[in-house]
């Protein structure tokens, strides 16, 4: 038998961290954090255990990655599903309502992923935040942002504290005020999107500030 090539080792390495990404999202979310071990994520996923210490240094590390790559799925699911638009506003609208649903969806998951961001180990830097990143820039730079290296930070920096506020144990914010706040500090209409039921908070909504 000839051995495999150089590209298909590369993509069986590529669906093995696949299935322990997707392992990891799915037993966190079952289990939460301190319950799923890393013996349980490669269970799961069915690869050797010495697999996930391979790929990622800590279970910490592999959580940011695993969430990240759920954020990334989610994120290019709404901006292309049908009908598709190039509209930078409609796209930005998506935007946020793809991020907004996650926390209301997966909350245990998104709380264990805000909570970790905090811990001494930070922000994970991981191909999967690249390419959440990647697409977070491209929908920033086609609402028409004139300086997306500004604008994309305080995007993400906006989403990530709309998470926290619809999470926040004891004292959350319904995700549609959170939503109409965002969508009037970028000017959106409140039909964008996916809107959710009832209309905007407090009845009228301006289409523009």
């Amino acid at each position: 038998m000839s051995p495999r090539s150089a590209s298909v080792n590369e993509e069986l390495r590529r669906r093995s961290r696949e299935r322990l990404l997707r392992s990891t999202v799915e037993l966190v979310a079952e289990r939460g954090y301190e319950a799923t071990t890393l013996g349980d994520i490669a269970d799961r996923a069915g690869a050797a255990r010495g697999l996930v210490s391979y790929y990622f240094p800590g279970k910490r590390q592999l959580l940011q990655s695993a969430v990240h790559r759920l954020m990334h799925l989610t994120l290019y699911a709404a901006l292309e599903r049908e009908p598709r638009s190039e509209d930078g506003r409609e796209r930005l609208a998506r935007a946020i309502d793809a991020i907004l649903g996650l926390a209301r969806d997966e909350p245990l998951l998104m709380r264990t992923h805000m909570a970790g961001i905090l811990t001494a180990e930070g922000f994970v830097q991981c191909p999967e935040q690249q390419r959440l990143a990647e697409l977070l820039r491209d929908t920033v730079a086609r609402y028409g942002s004139q300086d997306v290296d500004a604008d994309y930070p305080l995007l993400r920096a906006l989403l990530m504290g709309a998470v926290v506020a619809v999470l926040l144990p004891g004292a959350p914010m319904p995700a549609a005020r959170l939503r109409a706040e965002l969508f009037q500090r970028y000017g959106l209409d409140w039909d964008l999107g996916v809107p959710p039921d009832g209309g905007p908070p407090g009845g009228t909504f301006p289409s523009h500030l």
